[in-house]
């Protein structure tokens, strides 16, 4: 198949531009793709904090199931800490830069 000078400089500047078009769209995908771990942060850390919150009124401060979501609190935090270098406060709510949580903060309720 012979392409004329003429639809080769067409095609090029079509490839060129599909290029161009491909290229803007990877860019555009990258700070969603960051404020989608955070929110996947967030949201481990807010359901870990709500469970926290129902074994404390189910079963007590001091109870087995209370410790245990404690425990899963701090996982999320750290997992979130370790992945962004930042955690999410949820009793604040708003984003943390420094690894200042306590891991008894729930016992002052």
């Amino acid at each position: 198949m012979n392409l004329q000078t003429g639809e080769k400089r067409i095609f090029g500047k079509a490839m060129l531009a599909a290029a161009v078009f491909a290229g803007m769209l990877a860019f555009t995908g990258a700070p969603s793709a960051l404020a989608d771990d955070d929110r996947g942060c967030q949201r481990r850390i807010v359901k870990a904090d709500h469970k926290l919150h129902e074994a404390v009124e189910h079963h007590g401060w001091n109870s087995r199931q209370a410790d245990r979501a404690r425990h899963e609190l701090r996982e999320a935090r750290e997992r979130c800490w370790n992945e962004r270098h930042r955690w999410w406060d949820e009793d604040g709510h708003r984003w943390h830069s420094d690894r200042d949580w306590d891991d008894h903060d729930h016992d002052r309720h």
